[in-house]
């Protein structure tokens, strides 16, 4: 029942933030109040600190992983950038509008306070850690990876029209979104998988928490930047 609540609570935010908040403020408070009711049923399922990887020992072990994860995703999104073709992935609209001062509030604040700290919370620390208990690992990693490409469905369908590299790969019609989605649920599905074994074999949710940040942080600073600085052509 717990874990239907979970899934519930995560149901309303992604609508809520999808749907109905406006502004960067209102989707930091959702997420942070989200994660705030997924930890009080947590607490009330029993679970601990260490289940959920926060513990002190779990986040000293992430912390050790966190500088070697984000050089990795850096490093290969600069890779990509030293291609004029890889080019065309940065060209997102969504970052290349912002000013100085909203790509700083985003990349500080949004990305770490809103995305992660609510996905990393939910998908990797309560969903994986209830379902762990009651399942063992391999059906926990295996539902919240699903139910994490879900969470992308709505999110997914301007991906057409924001970035550049999408919009030339599968269209602009109706039809294209509905594959575009498709596949952006099967890419973060997978995207799942590879965060919630980082999660196991770190011991700790910084370690998928810091690769998490990195892939969406770095990403909309070089989005950002890249029409700026390097051209696509």
């Amino acid at each position: 029942m717990r874990v239907v609540c979970v899934v519930a609570v995560l149901a309303v935010a992604n609508l809520v933030n999808n749907r109905f908040a406006r502004g960067p403020l209102a989707y930091v408070l959702t997420c942070v109040v989200a994660t705030a009711v997924l930890l009080l049923i947590a607490r009330r399922d029993g679970l601990t600190r260490a289940d959920l990887g926060i513990d002190a020992a779990g986040l000293r072990r992430g912390a050790r992983w966190a500088p070697f994860l984000a050089g990795a995703v850096l490093a290969g999104y600069l890779l990509l950038l030293a291609v004029p073709a890889g080019r065309e992935v940065f060209q997102d609209a969504r970052a290349a509008g912002l000013t100085g001062g909203q790509l700083l509030g985003s990349v500080l604040v949004r990305v770490p306070v809103g995305t992660v700290l609510l996905e990393e919370t939910a998908f990797r620390g309560v969903l994986w850690a209830m379902v762990r208990r009651r399942w063992g690992t391999a059906w926990a990693t295996a539902a919240s990876s699903l139910l994490f490409g879900l969470w992308h469905v709505l999110p997914s369908r301007g991906l057409n029209r924001s970035n550049a590299a999408v919009g030339a790969a599968f269209g602009g019609g109706p039809a294209d979104v509905a594959v575009t989605v498709a596949v952006a649920v099967a890419v973060t599905a997978a995207a799942g998988v590879v965060l919630c074994e980082l999660r196991r074999r770190s011991g700790s949710l910084l370690a998928p928490a810091a690769l998490h940040w990195a892939v969406n942080g770095f990403g909309y600073a070089l989005a950002w930047a890249a029409p700026r600085w390097w051209p696509a052509g």
